[in-house]
């Protein structure tokens, strides 16, 4: 059956290619202030990026809310009832086309052992891994798995649950650590001028928010991303990809 969309939208040149929306925030009547995480990063971000005159409000292309009607245009109705387990290594479990390389603490990581056997590259990391061995690990990795499969297009999971003092992540990686990862990953795929979307997803320390707005920065200032850039980004892992930069 046919269906129609309203996700499609003109993006004039003026704007950069960076996605977001501010309801990506979540609040209520300020108990979110009480929380350990910090649900308003992605606004954060965006904040720190206007302070530092990267951007400003008419350069952002804001994100519109998938209806199941928008998802069923791409995906079946089967597909959508299926993403309630393990996400996207559920999803692709049988999809030869998708190549998922996951770097993880394997004490903590994937709990689901039968999504485990969709990943095609396994990064397993020791609780406390710090800079020069995540850094040595995932630059090795990518670079096999780049040559094993030559994607189309390249979904970057950039989470910070990685970041020193994370209880969920149980690493030891330092900030300056984190906006390294993201120059590597990025460079590497540059090279091969693949299209990376960039997604922010897990880790939500305080700090959190300033980080990514620094790596952001940094990879503006190499060049990595901005206006001509083919790069993509979006708030988190379960945003709908959409051709661009950002949280």
């Amino acid at each position: 059956a046919l269906h129609t969309t309203q996700l499609y939208q003109h993006v004039p040149e003026t704007r950069w290619p960076i996605v977001y929306s501010p309801r990506y925030n979540i609040t209520f009547m300020g108990l979110e202030k009480l929380h350990p995480f910090d649900a308003g990063k992605w606004g954060k971000v965006i904040n720190f990026l206007k302070e530092e005159k990267l951007l400003s409000d008419s350069m952002l292309v804001e994100a519109r809310e998938a209806s199941e009607e928008d998802l069923l245009v791409v995906h079946t109705r089967r597909y959508l009832n299926e993403l309630k387990g393990n996400g996207h290594e559920r999803d692709f479990m049988d999809d030869k086309r998708v190549y998922i390389m996951d770097v993880y603490n394997r004490h903590i990581y994937p709990g689901d052992r039968f999504a485990k056997q969709a990943i095609r590259r396994k990064v397993e990391l020791e609780w406390g891994t710090e800079d020069d061995e995540y850094l040595v690990k995932v630059e090795r990795n990518i670079e096999k798995a780049l040559q094993e499969h030559l994607p189309d297009v390249v979904v970057y999971n950039a989470g910070t649950d990685i970041l020193e003092g994370d209880r969920l992540g149980g690493l030891s990686i330092s900030p300056a650590g984190i906006v390294k990862r993201d120059e590597l990953v990025f460079r590497m795929v540059r090279g091969r001028r693949v299209p990376i979307l960039m997604v922010t997803s897990g880790g939500y320390q305080k700090r959190t928010a300033r980080i990514i707005a620094d790596s952001i920065l940094n990879l503006f200032g190499l060049g990595l991303i901005g206006p001509e850039s083919p790069s993509i980004s979006a708030q988190n892992s379960d945003t709908p990809l959409l051709p661009t930069a950002v949280p």
